[in-house]
C-alpha cells in the first residue's frame, strides 16, 4: 500500500487546472487503498472463519485454471531454459516502446468537446461599435444557415465585468450545436468548424475558434483567448506591435498554425484637445475649460433613478450634432469672465490622432500578444519546432523578449513539476525495497517492472494515436504503483517456494530451483490474472464510452489498460526469470564456497 500511495504523490503535487482535475482521482485512490488495506488485516480473516467453512476446492478443479496452467507452465519452462533469449525479447520491446514515444506527440491535455463552439472574430481597432454590431449580425445569420447550428448568439465589445477587458473589435459568438445524430452525413466537428472558417472570410477580420469554458478559463489563467499565445514584452508599444507582426508572419509558416493574428495595439481613432496656455490672455482659467470638455463631452453623471430594485445614472452631455466632428467640437463655447463667450477652438488645439485600443501590461512591461491555435498537430512539436524559427529570424531590440502561453505555459508547469517529482519518488521507493530485500539487486530487479509496464501503455497509445498530455502521464502514474506492487508480491511467492524447496531436500540444485521458481510463479498465476481481468474489466467502459469527458478519460486510461497487459507478462515470465538467474548465481556462489571449505578441511 505504501508503493502505490508513494507513486500518487507526483499527482498531488501538480498545481493549477490540472491540479484540481486530477486531486481528487489521487485522493480517492489513496483513501481507497488505506481502507481496502484496513480491511484486508481486520475484516477479512473474520469473514474467512464464517465463510470458508468445509471442503475447499483445489485450484486445479477450475477449468479455467487448468486450461491457463496448461498455457503457462510449458512458456515458463521455455523461459526458463532460454533466460537470454527472453530476456532479449523483453529489452527489444522496451526499445521499440522507446522508439514508438519519441514519435508520439505531447500537449496540456485532451481537447474535451463542450457540445458548442465558440466564434472569436478579430477586425480593426478603429471600428465603431454600430459597424461591429452590423458585421457581427451577418455573421450570425451566416452561422444559422448551416443545419447543424441550432443557434448562435454573439456579443460585440467588452460587458460589464471586470474581468472581460474585451476592445470593440473582438466580438464573442456562441455556437450551439444540434446532436450529432442530425448532422448531416459524413461532418465531423473538424470538417464542421473548417467549412464555417471558410463561409465567415472576410477582409479585415481574422477568425479565431476555440470553446466557451475552456477559453474562460485559459483568458482568466494565461490572458490568451486562443489555444496558444506568445507574449512579447517590452517598454515601447509601437515596437512591440512591430516585433509582434514579425513573428506572426515567422509561425505562420510552420506547419499546423491557424489563425495566426498579432494583435494590433494601435490605429484606435482618438480625439486629442490640447489646451492653448496663452489663452489666459481671455481671462480663462485652464480648469474652466477642462471642466468644459469632461462635462459636455465626457458625460457626467447628475443623478441617479431608482425604479425598483434597479438604479440608473442620469447623465447629460452635448447632443451628437455638437460633438460628432472636431471642426464640430471647436464651435463648443467656453464662457469668460466678462460674461462674453470664445470657441473652443480659440483656446485649444482639437485634431485626431491614432493610439492604443487598449494597453496591457504584465511583469512591470507593456504586453503585446500573439494569438494562434494548432490544428493537424500537437501543440509540444509545433512549439518545438517554431521556437528556433523564432529565434533565428526574428531579431529582438536590447530589452524585449517573448514567451510561449496559452495551454503550454500549463503544458511546460506540469512537466517541470513531474520531471523534479518522479525522480525523487522512484528513489524512495527504490530505498523501500531495498529496506524489504536488503540487497540493491533485488531492489533493482522488483523496480524493473516499472518500465516494462510501460511498455504496454506506449504500444497501445501509439495504436489509438493519442498525444502524451497530463491525462496520460497521471495513467502511467497509477500503473507504476501496481506495476511495482505485482512484482513485489510475485518475488515473495518466489521467495517462500524456494524456502520450501530447501527446508524439503536440505538444500538446493539448479534443477530443485528451477522446480522452486516454477510452483512459485504458478501460484501467482490467479491473482495475477484475477487483478490484470479485474482492471481491464473496469477499463473497458471507459475506452467505449461516447459521453462527455470521454476524451480527457480515454488517454488516461490507455496507459493502465496497455500496461496491465505488459505487466502481466513481464511479472508472470521475465520476473521468475531474472528470479532464478540471481537465485542461481548465488547457488553456484554457495557451491564454489562449499567447495573451498571441503578443501581446506581435506588439507
Amino acid at each position: 500500500m505504501a508503493i502505490i500511495i508513494l507513486a500518487f504523490i507526483p499527482v498531488f503535487v501538480l498545481s493549477g487546472q490540472e491540479g484540481k482535475l486530477f486531486h481528487p482521482l489521487a485522493f480517492t485512490k489513496t483513501f481507497a487503498m488505506a481502507g481496502a488495506t484496513i480491511i484486508a488485516i481486520t475484516l477479512v480473516p473474520v469473514l474467512c472463519t464464517y465463510l470458508l467453512g468445509g471442503k475447499v476446492h483445489a485450484e486445479n478443479e477450475n477449468p479455467v485454471m487448468r486450461f491457463l496452467h496448461a498455457l503457462y507452465k510449458p512458456a515458463l519452462l521455455f523461459a526458463l531454459r532460454n533466460r537470454v533469449p527472453t530476456v532479449f525479447i523483453a529489452l527489444v520491446l522496451f526499445l521499440g516502446a522507446i522508439y514508438l514515444a519519441s514519435g508520439i506527440g505531447n500537449e496540456f491535455m485532451p481537447p474535451l468537446n463542450e457540445g458548442d463552439v465558440m466564434y472569436m472574430p478579430v477586425t480593426d481597432p478603429a471600428i465603431s461599435i454600430d459597424e461591429a454590431h452590423k458585421i457581427m449580425s451577418k455573421q450570425n445569420e451566416m452561422l444559422r444557415q448551416f443545419p447543424e447550428v441550432e443557434w448562435a448568439v454573439g456579443k460585440a465589445g467588452r460587458a460589464e465585468t471586470s474581468t472581460d477587458p474585451a476592445p470593440t473589435n473582438m466580438n464573442e459568438t456562441i455556437i450551439h450545436l444540434k446532436p450529432p445524430e442530425e448532422w448531416r452525413e459524413g461532418m465531423t466537428r473538424e470538417k464542421l468548424i473548417a467549412e464555417m472558417d471558410a463561409r465567415l472570410r472576410m477582409p479585415g477580420v481574422t477568425n479565431i475558434w476555440t470553446q466557451p469554458i475552456i477559453n474562460r478559463i485559459e483568458m482568466l489563467a494565461t490572458g490568451i483567448r486562443s489555444q496558444v499565445g506568445i507574449k512579447v514584452y517590452g517598454n515601447d508599444l509601437n515596437t512591440i506591435e512591430e516585433v509582434s507582426r514579425k513573428i506572426a508572419e515567422v509561425v505562420n509558416a510552420i506547419p499546423g498554425a491557424a489563425d495566426v493574428y498579432p494583435e494590433q495595439i494601435g490605429g484606435a481613432p482618438y480625439v486629442d484637445i490640447k489646451i492653448n496656455r496663452p489663452a489666459a490672455r481671455y481671462g480663462i482659467e485652464v480648469a474652466t475649460i477642462q471642466d468644459a470638455i469632461e462635462k459636455g463631452i465626457g458625460e457626467t453623471n447628475l443623478s441617479v433613478t431608482i425604479e425598483g430594485r434597479r438604479r440608473f445614472p442620469v447623465r447629460v452631455r452635448y447632443a451628437p450634432e455638437f460633438r460628432g466632428s472636431p471642426a464640430a467640437l471647436g464651435q463648443l463655447p467656453i464662457a469668460i469672465p466678462n460674461g462674453a463667450t470664445v470657441p473652443l477652438a480659440q483656446v485649444a488645439d482639437i485634431r485626431t490622432v491614432e493610439g492604443p485600443s487598449m494597453i496591457s501590461s504584465e511583469n512591470g512591461l507593456l504586453r503585446g500578444t500573439v494569438l494562434l491555435n494548432v490544428r493537424g498537430r500537437d501543440v509540444g512539436s509545433f512549439v518545438d519546432e517554431a521556437q528556433p524559427a523564432l529565434v533565428k529570424q526574428v531579431a529582438m531590440p536590447a530589452g524585449y523578449y517573448f514567451e510561449w502561453s496559452g495551454q503550454y505555459e500549463n503544458q511546460k508547469r506540469a512537466r517541470e513539476r513531474l520531471m523534479i517529482v518522479l525522480p525523487i519518488v522512484l528513489f524512495v521507493i527504490f530505498g523501500l525495497l531495498y529496506l524489504t530485500y536488503n540487497s540493491a539487486i533485488e531492489a533493482a530487479h522488483v523496480l524493473l517492472a516499472v518500465p516494462f509496464a510501460l511498455t504496454g501503455g506506449v504500444y497501445l497509445l501509439w495504436l489509438l494515436d493519442y498525444n502524451f498530455s497530463v491525462a496520460v502521464w497521471v495513467g502511467f502514474i497509477a500503473l507504476f504503483g501496481t506495476a511495482v506492487q505485482t512484482g513485489v508480491v510475485m518475488v515473495i511467492y518466489l521467495n517462500e517456494a524456494m524456502v520450501k524447496k530447501r527446508a524439503e531436500h536440505g538444500h538446493l540444485t539448479r534443477d530443485t530451483l528451477m522446480e522452486a521458481v516454477t510452483e512459485g510463479a504458478l501460484l501467482r498465476l490467479r491473482p495475477k490474472v484475477m487483478t490484470v481481468s479485474t482492471v481491464v474489466a473496469g477499463l473497458l467502459p471507459i475506452m467505449w464510452s461516447t459521453s462527455a469527458g470521454a476524451e480527457v478519460m480515454k488517454p488516461l486510461a490507455t496507459p493502465v489498460l496497455g500496461g496491465m497487459v505488459s505487466s502481466l507478462l513481464h511479472v508472470l515470465i521475465v520476473t521468475p526469470v531474472i528470479f532464478f538467474w540471481l537465485r542461481e548465481r548465488e547457488l553456484k556462489k554457495e557451491e564454489r564456497q562449499l567447495g573451498e571449505n571441503e578443501t581446506r578441511f581435506q588439507q
